[in-house]
C-alpha cells in the first residue's frame, strides 16, 4: 500500500505552494497535475503586491518577472495613475508573468524542496464514508492524511466532496489574449473601469492591458454574473470592443494567439472535510471586484501546509476557520457589492465615485490589489468593515431586486 503525508491534486500557485512549504518542512507529499510541465493557465497574469509578500514568505525568487510600481485606472475621462501603497506587511511593487513560466517555476521550486510530482495524471479523492484517505490515480490507491485540493474551477474531484460553487452567488468570467506593444515594459498596470457591452449597457467588470516587458502586453475583460443581460454577453465581442479603445494609445500588434475565457468562481459551498482541505480556486478564494485569486491561492496553500505541519488531525477544521476570519468578510463584501453594481445607474455612479479623489481612489487601488482584509489598518480597512455591515444588512434585498441576467 502507497502512502503518503499529503497528496496535493493540482499543480498552480495554490498546489505548488502547499507542496513547497509541506517539503521543506520534512513532509512526504506527492503533488499531482493533469497537465505537463510548463502547462499554460488562462489568467490576467498580474501579481499583486500581496503576492509578491507570499512568494519571498516561499523564499521564491521572480527575479525573471517584469515588476510594476502601481496602478493606471481609468473611468470615462478620468485617469488615475497611483503606486502601490507599500501598507505593511505588503511590498510597494508588483509584477506581472505569464503563468505558464510562474507555474513551472513554482512546481520546480516545490521539487527542489524534495516534494515527489507526478505530471499527465487524473487524480480524484478516494472516499471511505464521508472522508478522504487519499487518491485515486493511475489505477492505483495512494493513502494519504491529508489531500489538498487545488484543482482551480471546481471538476470532478470538487465535485466529490462537495466543493463546488453556491449557486446563489455571483461568479465571473474572462477572456485575454496577448499583443506586440512598444509600451511592454511600463510598470503600470492599466485597468479601465468603463466597459459597455454591444447594447452600450455598463458592464460590472474591467478591461485591462498587463506590461509584461518581454515586448508583449496580456489584454483581456472580465464581467460580473450580475450584470443586466450576462446571459446575452459575447465576451469575444466585449474584448474586441475593448481592444479597440486601447489599441492607438498602446500601439497593439495583432493578437498573438486566439482569446482565451476562463470561469472565476468567486464562492465555494465547502472548504473542508474530513480528510480533505480545497484551496485557491477551488475555494472560492478570488476576489468579486477583481477577478484576482493568485495571491489568496499561495497563502491559503501555505496555511494548510503550515496548519499540517502543526497538528494533522486538526487541519480541516482549523484552516477553514482561520481562513473564514481572514477572507471571508472581504469576500462576502465583494460579492453583495457585485449585486449592487449589476444595476447600470449604480454602476455609472459608483464608477465616478471610485476615482472621483485621489482619496477614495487610494482605497479602490487597495481593493484591486488585494490589500484589504480583515487585519488592514487605516480608512481603507475601516470602509471596508463598514461596508460589510452595510451590505449584510442590504443583503436580503440586494438579493431579490438584482439585475435580470
Amino acid at each position: 500500500m502507497q502512502r503518503r503525508d499529503v497528496v496535493v491534486i493540482g499543480g498552480g500557485p495554490a498546489g505548488s505552494a502547499a507542496a513547497l512549504r509541506l517539503a521543506s518542512a520534512g513532509a512526504s507529499v506527492l503533488m499531482i497535475e493533469r497537465g505537463e510541465l510548463g502547462r499554460d493557465k488562462v489568467c490576467g497574469d498580474g501579481l499583486t503586491p500581496r503576492a509578491i509578500r507570499a512568494l519571498e514568505a516561499l523564499n521564491v525568487p521572480i527575479d525573471a518577472a517584469h515588476r510594476t510600481d502601481g496602478l493606471r485606472m481609468i473611468a470615462n475621462r478620468t485617469v488615475r495613475e497611483l503606486r502601490w501603497p507599500g501598507v505593511a506587511p505588503f511590498p510597494a511593487h508588483g509584477a506581472a508573468w505569464q503563468r505558464r513560466f510562474l507555474d513551472a517555476h513554482l512546481v520546480e521550486a516545490a521539487a527542489a524542496a524534495g516534494a515527489e510530482i507526478r505530471h499527465g495524471s487524473d487524480a480524484l479523492p478516494a472516499l471511505e464514508g464521508d472522508a478522504v484517505v487519499g487518491v485515486d490515480v493511475d489505477g492505483e490507491r495512494i493513502h494519504a492524511d491529508l489531500v489538498v485540493l487545488a484543482t482551480g474551477a471546481t471538476g470532478t474531484a470538487a465535485r466529490m466532496v462537495g466543493a463546488v460553487r453556491d449557486p446563489d452567488e455571483p461568479f465571473g468570467l474572462a477572456i485575454r489574449t496577448y499583443a506586440a506593444s512598444p509600451r511592454h515594459a511600463e510598470r503600470h498596470l492599466e485597468a479601465c473601469l468603463t466597459l459597455r457591452d454591444g447594447a452600450g449597457t455598463p458592464v460590472p467588470g474591467y478591461g485591462w492591458i498587463f506590461p509584461l516587458g518581454d515586448g508583449t502586453v496580456n489584454i483581456g475583460v472580465g464581467a460580473l454574473s450580475t450584470m443586466k443581460g450576462f446571459r446575452t454577453l459575447n465576451l469575444n465581442h466585449l474584448q474586441e470592443s475593448y481592444r479597440a479603445l486601447v489599441r492607438s494609445s498602446w500601439e497593439l500588434g495583432p493578437d498573438l494567439e486566439r482569446p482565451r475565457a476562463w470561469r472565476l468562481p468567486m464562492s465555494a459551498q465547502r472548504r473542508h472535510g474530513p480528510g480533505w482541505v480545497a484551496v485557491g480556486d477551488a475555494a472560492g478564494l478570488v476576489n468579486p471586484m477583481n477577478g484576482e485569486g493568485i495571491d489568496y491561492a499561495l497563502e491559503s496553500g501555505m496555511l494548510a501546509a503550515d496548519l499540517f505541519v502543526a497538528n494533522p488531525a486538526t487541519t480541516p477544521e482549523r484552516y477553514d476557520r482561520e481562513i473564514g476570519e481572514r477572507f471571508d468578510a472581504f469576500l462576502r463584501t465583494g460579492r453583495r457589492f457585485s449585486f449592487l453594481v449589476g444595476h447600470p445607474l449604480v454602476l455609472r455612479g459608483g464608477l465616478r465615485l471610485a476615482v472621483g479623489t485621489d482619496a477614495i481612489a487610494s482605497i479602490t487601488l487597495q481593493v484591486m490589489g488585494n490589500l484589504v482584509d480583515s487585519a488592514t489598518p487605516g480608512l481603507g480597512g475601516r470602509t471596508m468593515r463598514a461596508a460589510d455591515r452595510v451590505l449584510g444588512a442590504l443583503d436580503p434585498a440586494l438579493r431579490r431586486f438584482r439585475a435580470p441576467a
